[in-house]
């Protein structure tokens, strides 16, 4: 158990609270809740994307032009948010090294974006009614939650991205560039400075991308929490019958603000599932900032244009 976990559990207390949407718990020996989430939203990212993959591959000749055409929504859906990525992020930030990057890139903004859709689905309440009225167990979940909303899956995801920042950087500079990143342009003499300011970045960097998504995902689902259970706390009186005349306002009004939350968290979803694949993609052509600068003087590069040898294209060539 990691220790925010027993933090968020120290803050929950006894009874019913907003936490228990977002506290992870152990559902089998050793296995934890949020980790089969995760699974699953996994499983579903890549049944997605395979199906995606087979209505956007090109057709057989015996449909005329119609087999260049994407088919089904799905395929169609995916292809647009693909183009918009590849178009709009990667290939601006990493030119002619965004075919080497893109699958990884790619891979982990839909990722993200399927464990933060998952855990907008009512799982652990649904599981609750289950075990309460079948199993004696008002309790009762073996999968539900955010995955993304666990600091443990967020480090893990900052670990890898700062592997790849870091080897991208060593592998297009070399070690001595390298470590020139580290004086950051700077005289000898300030060198005492930068060079422990810049060795802390790059760990501060990826670090804040996982705070960042754990702290967005948890604190949408704790606010939603926190919105539905005034419904209860005041329909309930204080000899424990019904009161309608203060529950029945409270309970309208608590049910908007849900369901506006709700399409906020659907937004968000979206939004940091970008923000974490943009500011990976953005640290990644940081580090491979010089390579831009080896290009030949006065030469232009489409991004636009098809990758040749995985090479950008000169203007002046196409």
């Amino acid at each position: 158990m990691t220790g925010m976990q027993s933090l968020l559990e120290l803050a929950a207390g006894d009874g019913p609270n907003p936490l228990g949407h977002v506290l992870d718990k152990e559902v089998f020996g050793g296995i934890w809740m949020h980790a089969i989430t995760m699974v699953i939203g996994a499983a579903l990212c890549v049944a997605t994307l395979m199906i995606a993959a087979k209505a956007i591959q090109t057709g057989p000749e015996s449909d005329g032009n119609d087999r260049y055409l994407t088919k089904g929504r799905i395929g169609q859906l995916i292809e647009v948010v693909v183009l918009y990525l590849m178009d709009n992020v990667i290939r601006p930030q990493l030119g002619h090294s965004a075919n080497k990057f893109a699958p990884y890139l790619l891979t982990l903004f839909f990722f993200i974006l399927f464990n933060n859709l998952l855990g907008l689905i009512p799982l652990l309440d649904l599981q609750h009614l289950i075990g309460g009225f079948l199993l004696d167990d008002s309790h009762f979940a073996i999968v539900g939650g955010t995955a993304t909303g666990n600091i443990a899956v967020t480090f893990a995801l900052a670990i890898i991205a700062f592997f790849v920042i870091q080897i991208a950087g060593i592998r297009s500079a070399g070690v001595g560039g390298w470590l020139k990143h580290l004086t950051a342009g700077a005289p000898w003499y300030i060198w005492p400075i930068m060079i422990p300011v810049e060795i802390m970045g790059t760990f501060i960097k990826p670090a804040a991308l996982a705070i960042r998504l754990f702290a967005n995902m948890t604190a949408g689902h704790v606010l939603l929490a926190v919105l539905i259970g005034f419904t209860g706390m005041f329909l309930v009186g204080a000899d424990g019958g019904l009161n309608l005349l203060v529950g029945g306002p409270v309970t309208i009004i608590a049910v908007l603000g849900a369901v506006a939350i709700m399409f906020l968290e659907l937004f968000v979803a979206f939004l940091q599932a970008f923000i974490f694949m943009f500011l990976t993609t953005l640290f990644i052509a940081q580090m491979m900032h010089h390579e831009h600068d080896d290009h030949h003087e006065g030469e232009e590069y489409d991004i636009d244009h098809p990758m040749k040898d995985d090479k950008a294209v000169p203007v002046s060539a196409v």
